[in-house]
């Protein structure tokens, strides 16, 4: 396990919100979007490593990591170093106009780590939703084909395209409609929900997930000749945290080959080694067509990548582009989180911890009334919160307000799903932060249950 970070908080000095904190809100209302979604009052000035300090000097543990984004810790001087140095250098000229060496060398880095055999090809952006974008477009290109298959409880990002995928949510479409045509959604295997039964049973339900693609849609409202890609996330992140079964992501890609059809692997949250491998896709063996990732890859800086196989990425000068995508700075941050999580062994403290934190927490479905079910890979772990074990029915003002309790004790986690609580901390997490992030989360569902 990782041993160079050092715990520091949490230490609260004032309510919450502090006074400063307060003054920002206000403005926040004021004037920015009232669209964001902000679970509790956290108005962050400074971050080291894991931890975050408010603008009242309260210190807070991020067991969000900034939303799975912050793989190497906040602030981490390599990193930090990196992008100094570049952007003494050089800021921007547009890689899309003229040429970096360092757009180069990072897709050499890639290319050695993706999770599917070269030669590759790879296009920047800034986000995970552009990465996505730049999937969508890329598939409907190369194979000549209209029409893409996704899962509910997806999520793909907010940009029409990408929105058009997602479906973990109605109010991330309420009122955008029409969407992008051609986009057909079928059940994702969420184990915890499809199945009474033990393993045997398990592998059936995600099985069928996937066969209803071929045994069902193919054979009625959807040509596989005129699907272009399939679009999962192995770890499925906004959904609730909810693992694809090996069998299910086997089925999937016989599906793609037999039909000449692309598997694309949504990587943004759960890559970048978050769960123990650099891609979550690698602990079921199967090796995608297209890969999307941003988020950890340049551990806070904004960077979107779709990596293809070489021959997919066929497409000619103007089909697409991106300003800023693969500016220099940006860069220069993803070749230092590389060899950070290359150096200093964090996705062997990302299992490890990850296993601890899971032991810990394997005894809380019979420990606590509200806990439906425990789960994760690596460091995507998640919490489900229900009403009654029985009937598994979401409880998501539970959920928030075990969140809330947890925030008021110093820990920063985040909802996912219905009523899932996530837990993703930087990759250089140690076992006493881990400890004192379950302790809080523990008393906190303990104070929810009672009241509840």
């Amino acid at each position: 396990m990782s041993t160079k970070t050092i715990t520091i908080g949490p230490k609260i000095k004032t309510a919450l919100p502090g006074p400063n904190a307060k003054r920002v809100l206000e403005g926040d209302t004021k004037y920015i979007s009232p669209s964001y979604t902000r679970s509790y009052p956290l108005v962050a000035k400074q971050g080291r490593g894991l931890v975050i300090t408010d603008v009242d000097g309260n210190e807070f543990l991020d067991f969000s990591a900034g939303i799975a984004v912050t793989s190497t810790g906040h602030c981490h001087p390599r990193v930090v170093e990196a992008i100094q140095k570049q952007a003494a250098e050089l800021i921007h000229m547009s890689g899309t106009d003229f040429y970096y060496e360092n757009m180069i060398t990072l897709a050499d880095r890639l290319s050695k780590i993706a999770p599917m055999p070269g030669p590759h090809r790879i296009y920047y952006g800034n986000s995970g939703a552009e990465a996505i974008e730049a999937a969508l477009k890329l598939a409907r290109y190369h194979t000549k084909r209209q029409n893409i298959i996704a899962f509910f409880g997806a999520f793909h990002g907010r940009t029409m395209g990408a929105l058009s995928l997602t479906a973990s949510k109605p109010q991330q479409r309420r009122r955008f409609a029409p969407l992008m045509p051609g986009v057909t959604h079928v059940r994702y295997p969420d184990v915890y929900r499809g199945c009474e039964g033990g393993p045997q049973d398990a592998e059936a339900f995600a099985l069928g997930c996937a066969r209803f693609i071929e045994d069902k849609l193919f054979k009625t409202i959807l040509p596989p000749e005129e699907v272009a890609a399939i679009f999962v996330e192995p770890v499925q992140g906004e959904g609730g945290y909810v693992i694809a079964p090996t069998v299910f992501m086997q089925e999937l890609r016989r599906i793609c080959d037999r039909h000449g059809i692309l598997l694309v692997a949504d990587e943004v949250q759960s890559g970048a080694g978050r769960t123990g491998k650099w891609w979550a896709i690698e602990h079921t063996g199967v090796q995608p067509d297209i890969v999307c990732m941003a988020k950890g890859i340049a551990s806070g800086m904004p960077l979107g990548i779709t990596m293809s196989r070489a021959k997919i990425m066929d497409w000619v000068p103007g089909s697409h582009a991106s300003t800023f995508g693969g500016n220099p700075v940006c860069i220069a941050a993803a070749l230092a989180t590389l060899d950070v999580i290359e150096g200093e062994g964090l996705m062997r403290n990302a299992t490890e911890v990850g296993s601890y934190m899971l032991k810990r927490m394997a005894d809380w479905p019979q420990k606590h009334k509200l806990v439906g079910d425990v789960r994760g890979r690596g460091l995507m772990i998640g919490v489900e919160i229900v009403k009654d074990k029985k009937t598994k029915e979401y409880a998501p003002a539970e959920r928030d307000r075990i969140v809330e309790l947890a925030f008021e004790r110093g820990i920063l986690f985040l909802g996912c799903g219905p009523s899932t609580i996530r837990i993703a901390p930087p990759l250089i997490v140690n076992p006493e932060q881990a400890d004192a992030a379950i302790d809080a989360l523990d008393e906190s569902i303990s104070a929810v249950g009672k009241s509840a």
